[in-house]
This record gives structure tokens, sequence and C-alpha cells, in this order.
């Protein structure tokens, strides 16, 4: 598990006109919070979160606050500005490295799959799952090696290598599938396409030369 050192102000002037002074000023306010503790109101730069929050991996977050201390902890949400798109608030939840946590994992694709080059089309259904794991074992992304995948074929959640962490999602749930594309015939690579149907007679309901 990769681990990025995050900077952050203790925030002593709350509320939400000091908020949106913070994020025209290119900072971004938030929270930490540790179970049975008191939750640390904190501020950070915006540029600092992106290798956080635009990623397609999981990190644990090495926070260096204000006052000296140091707190290991992961992203447990991120609120965004509906206007701007913007990185509006940020809530981290810390944790011990020996402790149980619940967390979504992204699930990374790998490779080209052979029912592509077949003429199929790949269907990436979900792009995250829950997991439960020690904070020491978090992985940074689930990656699925699609390369050998075949037209019809499809990886459920129950198909996913994680080590000792439990996914907390329906096992038979699909997570990637090969499909034929939209108007193809379902032919097997290497087979013969089907003949093709006959058009039928068209027999005229009027009378020929000879009837009238």
């Amino acid at each position: 598990m990769a681990e990025i050192t995050l900077n952050a102000n203790i925030r002593t002037d709350l509320g939400r006109s000091a908020a949106n002074t913070l994020r025209r000023n290119g900072r971004v306010p938030g929270v930490y919070y540790l179970h049975n503790e008191q939750n640390i109101p904190i501020d950070v730069k915006l540029l600092d979160l992106r290798p956080l929050v635009y990623t397609a991996d999981t990190h644990i977050v090495n926070l260096q606050l204000s006052d000296g201390t140091s707190q290991k902890c992961v992203i447990r949400e991120v609120q965004f500005d509906p206007l701007t798109d913007k990185v509006a608030h940020i809530d981290l939840m810390g944790l011990l490295l020996t402790d149980t946590i619940r967390v979504e994992v992204p699930v990374t694709l790998h490779g080209q799959p052979q029912g592509v080059r077949d003429g199929g089309v790949m269907n990436h259904i979900i792009h995250k799952v829950e997991i439960e794991c020690v904070a020491s074992e978090l992985p940074e992304h689930i990656e699925i090696d699609v390369s050998e995948m075949l037209i019809g074929m499809t990886v459920t959640i129950a198909d996913l290598n994680i080590g000792t962490a439990t996914i907390h999602a329906d096992p038979e749930q699909p997570v990637v599938s090969i499909t034929h594309a939209r108007g193809a015939e379902a032919v097997a690579p290497g087979a013969e396409a089907p003949a093709a149907v006959a058009e039928p007679e068209i027999i005229s309901k009027g009378k020929t030369d000879d009837e009238k």
C-alpha cells in the first residue's frame, strides 16, 4: 500500500463564512476523526489533494498537522462543488495499521481482451468495491487481467483475488463482461456465419393476363 504525505493546518476559525474564505484562497476545509477521540478541523491545499482524489488507487495518508503531530488515515468522503466541480470538503478517517477497516477500493482492468479483438465489446460494470481488511494490508486497487476473456465471458465479484480481505457485495454481481457488438451475430470466433435466408417468393394477388 502506497503512502502519501499531506500537510494540513488545524482550523480554529470555523463556520460557513470561514470555509468559503479558505476555498477562495485555494484551500479545502475538512475534518480528521478517529473513534473515541476528538475531531480535528483541518484545511489543506487544493492542489495537494490531486494525487489522492484524482486517482484510480487507494492510499494511506500520512497527515502532517500544523501542531507538529502526524496521523495515519484514509480518505472517507470527498464533497465537490456542484458548480465548479472542485473539491469543497474532505473527511479523513484516522486508523492504526493493525485496525480492521472497511473502505472502497477501485477495480482496474489490465490487458486487451481476446474477445474485443474478435469484434466484441468490453463492459466495465463495477469500478469500486467495498472491502474489509487490516489497514496494513489495504490494496491500492484490485486488478483484473482481462486479456484471455472471450465473447460471452464474465468476471464476477466471486472471481476477484483479494487475499484475506472480505468483499461486501453480491458474489454473483458481474464486474466486467465481453459481449457481442450491438447488431452483430452471435458467431463463435472461427465459425462460419449462418447462411443467408432466401427471400420468400412474392405472389401477386392480381389476375394474370391469361385470366383476364
